[in-house]
């Protein structure tokens, strides 16, 4: 298999952490695409990702899957337990759920806060900026961050009892925060132990 990623982007992130939480890590060929350099935008990688984002992973056979949670759910089909994505139906769909929201509210609005609030990727890439909307998304996420920490009120993960997609999708998107200096709010203290706790996980180390 090979990744077609830009390292310590959020997204690859995502995809290394499943990788190495389900023992794959060394069974990938890492591709490097230069972003800020616009490599993602030539017709070479378009044929890979018409999207033009990273990652994109692709089989022995030659199939392309890209968008994280198709990734994600190749690679939990691919090998045995932990199992990431859920053990029956209730459980893939609270997981589906909590996934979702965070992707939402936590990493996509982060990322719009940095590509339209900030200097962003620079006047290369960032070709559109919407400052105000920006701004408001820095708000769904902190907005967002409080409702994790309620999530967590009778758990130790943010889905159900164990680890899941759910916090490899909320661990992108606190490394993406930290790089904007969006720190989790003071009176978040579940979430924060939440914080601690998946950083001291391997599989983290695999992602930066």
């Amino acid at each position: 298999m090979k990744v077609y990623e830009f390292k310590g982007f959020p997204n690859p992130a995502r995809v290394r952490i499943a990788l190495a939480e389900k023992g794959l890590f060394d069974r990938v060929e890492f591709v490097h695409v230069d972003v800020p350099g616009g490599e993602h935008k030539r017709p070479d990688f378009l044929a890979k990702n018409p999207s033009g984002v990273v990652p994109v992973m692709e089989l022995d056979d030659g199939t392309l899957i890209s968008e994280c949670s198709a990734i994600t759910e190749y690679l939990d089909h691919a090998a045995g337990d932990p199992v990431l994505t859920g053990r029956d139906a209730k459980e893939r769909a609270v997981i589906h759920m909590a996934q979702r929201k965070i992707e939402a509210g936590l990493l996509d609005a982060v990322a719009a806060y940095f590509h339209h609030a900030t200097d962003g990727l620079g006047p290369n890439i960032e070709t559109y900026q919407n400052k105000d909307w920006g701004l408001r998304q820095k708000e769904v996420a902190l907005a967002t961050m409080r409702r994790m920490d309620g999530m967590l009120a009778d758990r130790d993960y943010l889905a159900l009892d164990r680890f899941t997609v759910a916090d490899i999708t909320a661990m992108a998107g606190f490394a993406f925060a930290d790089f904007v200096k969006l720190a989790i709010p003071d009176d978040c203290a579940r979430l924060q132990a939440w914080r601690a706790r998946v950083s001291a996980r391997p599989s983290a180390a695999m992602a930066a």
